[in-house]
């Protein structure tokens, strides 16, 4: 009968970490960083289908470097979570410190336990304050650690080249497109200070936004195509659909003697599709 072989506690874990840290090493980086008006999400992704940048709830974003799927079932277990206590209580008790807490027990248990391979993750939890002092950024490793980002955070590849990068030329009252700039530039150099910087286009990027500004109760919006490249351009942060509208602007209300007659309350049908209550 042969004897079991025996590892030691401590170099089970370092081994499940050094495994855990290759993977998420092979991933291309992300940029999280604070801007005047909101918080900025920059990810180099090349895939038009598979997102690293994703909204979970109205105020709240989240951005995974790492192997697609296990992050992918990260961000869902999230929605589910931010619904389901939304559902219960009230939408402002979904915060992003209670699900960056959740996702903590979630990968300390995967990580600690024998049983499985530790995820190759690493996420951000970004939740948009009222204010910019109330903002938060909450970056969690594969094993469960988080920690409570200040101003910006970068994960995936080259991480110290990019942050060291962004350090240089961070300011608080960033524009939207100054910090978009600055983050693509930084993404640009991961190779090194000596190596050239590389191009990277609208096509080899996703960019997200949660912005301060924008009138409806979700704050997520993504910038793409032409307003990505006018943004890259340093044109302006491209307009929102979700804006309030200038009262110049606005179409003047019917007087109520012109409502088409019906129930009380209801809007007349446009004889398209109708939400669902």
């Amino acid at each position: 009968m042969s004897t079991p072989f025996y590892v030691a506690p401590e170099q089970q874990m370092k081994d499940r970490a050094d495994f855990a840290r290759k993977g998420i090493g092979r991933g291309r980086s992300v940029v999280v960083m604070h801007y005047a008006d909101g918080i900025l999400f920059v990810a180099e992704n090349r895939s038009q289908a598979l997102h690293k940048v994703s909204e979970i709830y109205d105020r709240i974003g989240f951005a995974a470097v790492g192997r697609y799927n296990e992050f992918e079932n990260l961000r869902t277990a999230g929605i589910r979570y931010a619904d389901l206590r939304g559902y219960s209580y009230d939408r402002t008790d979904v915060t992003g410190r209670g699900l960056a807490n959740a996702y903590a027990q979630l990968l300390g248990t995967i990580f600690s336990s024998g049983g499985e391979k530790p995820y190759e993750v690493e996420i951000i939890v970004a939740e948009l304050g009222a204010t910019d002092q109330l903002d938060q950024i909450y970056r969690l490793t594969y094993d469960g650690s988080v920690a409570d980002e200040t101003d910006y955070a970068v994960m995936g590849g080259s991480a110290d080249v990019i942050t060291e990068a962004v350090r240089s030329a961070f300011r608080p009252d960033l524009s939207l497109v100054d910090a978009a700039r600055l983050a693509v530039g930084a993404l640009a150099a991961d190779g090194g200070p000596n190596a050239p910087a590389r191009e990277l286009g609208v096509e080899a990027l996703e960019v997200a936004i949660l912005d301060r500004n924008r009138a409806l109760p979700r704050k997520f919006r993504r910038l793409e195509g032409e307003r990505l490249a006018e943004l890259l351009r340093g044109e302006g942060g491209a307009a929102d659909p979700g804006h309030e509208v200038p009262p110049q602007l606005a179409p003047e209300p019917l007087p109520e003697t012109e409502l088409p007659t019906g129930d009380a309350g209801t809007a007349p049908s446009t004889g398209g599709p109708q939400p669902t209550p």
